[in-house]
């Protein structure tokens, strides 16, 4: 739904339901959107935010009667697709994830492919005064970038998708932007990583020159469409995993003139104060089909695992004063979980922000894991929680309490 007053259009995603088939993704859609909007948007167009894997992108571009019905489906609804999630190419539900969420990576021309063929989907569905916008993986798993080769590789390879974005627009008047999401333990991670990356590498002149061989646009043309084309996801709970000063990193994006194609509001587990009795508890976490990357801070110095019961065991052999923040996406309206907390302040902080100064046309609230939330920790259903998670978004940039 657009939030008017330049604040943009808010939704959640998606990729909370089950989706890594077209008919998966299809039903979903069909059973749950529409009871969202009307329990918050009933007399107004409401925004989805639409999870297309690789399979489902073969199945739209294969099949035009498929995109024909999701058209008439949006359009018998009022409802309007902004942005894609594109960063999980495979299945996302119900097996084992991991770190395979990252896989293919920005080095393989199947994740090329893939993005440009949601692209080209996202120019035939959106409506046309929508200029919609492509979640991506952070460009590749972090072990697996062994050299500088690997480097340079994937970004061509992103820059292939951006000369494509700016010939889908020339073609068809469509403007589509692809966004890179930091998350722990990938290539991009910290928001400084992010700022370095694209100072050093896609705004330098070896990126410009790169894009305007591959556009064939002149060099002071083709600086315009990377920034036109290019941009990030911004999400606060993975920030908040890693400690950042929230409203800083932000600033540091705008500083640097890169986009917030999106703003995703997303909060994460939070424990100041680990202690050795409350582990038990924290360990109903770890059964998960996801990566809970986690933050160890103990005074001055920091530790990072790929998961949480990594952590755990860690600190189990240790157990000094310690405080953790961990990958593991909770309801954005909490600010406690049973006896621990939530980052649920970071996403306060930058909704504050973009109250007073809009940093993106796009917000998203991504909280995937219903599916592994302790049973405990659920009240009402599915919708019931969506709905309560946009109501506090939407209050706290509307209706701000004191």
């Amino acid at each position: 739904m657009d939030l008017g007053n330049g604040l943009g259009h808010l939704t959640y995603s998606t990729l909370v339901h089950a989706g890594d088939t077209w008919d998966e993704m299809k039903n979903s859609l069909h059973s749950f959107v529409p009871a969202v909007k009307e329990r918050v948007a009933p007399d107004q167009r409401f925004g989805v935010s639409l999870r297309i894997s690789a399979a489902s992108a073969r199945t739209l571009t294969e099949q035009p009667a498929e995109r024909a019905e999701l058209t008439q489906f949006l359009d018998d609804h009022d409802l309007y697709v902004y942005t894609v999630n594109a960063f999980p190419y495979g299945p996302f539900k119900g097996d084992l994830v991991m770190e395979r969420v990252y896989e293919p990576d920005w080095a393989t021309d199947d994740r090329v492919a893939y993005t440009n063929s949601v692209a080209d989907i996202l120019a035939e569905i959106a409506p046309t005064d929508i200029s919609p916008s492509i979640q991506t993986a952070p460009l590749a798993f972090a072990p697996n970038v062994v050299d500088d080769d690997y480097i340079t590789h994937f970004t061509t390879n992103l820059l292939r998708v951006v000369a494509h974005l700016s010939e889908l627009e020339a073609s068809s008047g469509r403007r589509v932007k692809l966004a890179l999401e930091p998350e722990p333990a990938c290539f991009l991670e910290t928001t400084a990583e992010t700022v370095e990356y694209f100072t050093t590498r896609i705004y330098s002149t070896a990126g410009i020159s790169e894009l305007a061989r591959l556009t064939g646009l002149p060099m002071s043309e083709a600086e315009g469409a990377m920034r036109r084309y290019l941009g990030v996801v911004f999400d606060i709970g993975h920030q908040a995993v890693g400690f950042e000063d929230i409203p800083a990193s932000l600033r540091s994006l705008v500083e640097a003139g890169i986009p917030i194609f999106k703003l995703q509001e997303a909060a994460a587990l939070w424990v100041k104060d680990l202690t050795l009795d409350i582990v038990p508890q924290l360990r109903v976490f770890t059964d998960t089909i996801y990566l809970s990357q986690t933050t160890m801070r103990r005074g001055g110095e920091v530790t990072k695992f790929l998961t949480l019961g990594e952590a755990l065991d860690a600190f189990e052999a240790d157990p000094r004063p310690t405080e953790i923040r961990t990958h593991f996406h909770v309801p954005v309206f909490l600010e406690e979980l049973g006896p621990f907390v939530t980052t649920r302040f970071a996403v306060q902080e930058a909704l504050a922000m973009h109250r007073e100064t809009p940093l993106s046309d796009h917000l998203e609230i991504e909280t995937y894991t219903w599916d592994v939330l302790p049973a405990d920790l659920k009240t009402g259903d599915i919708t019931d929680y969506v709905t309560r998670e946009l109501e506090f978004v939407r209050g706290e940039l509307l209706d701000p309490r004191p």
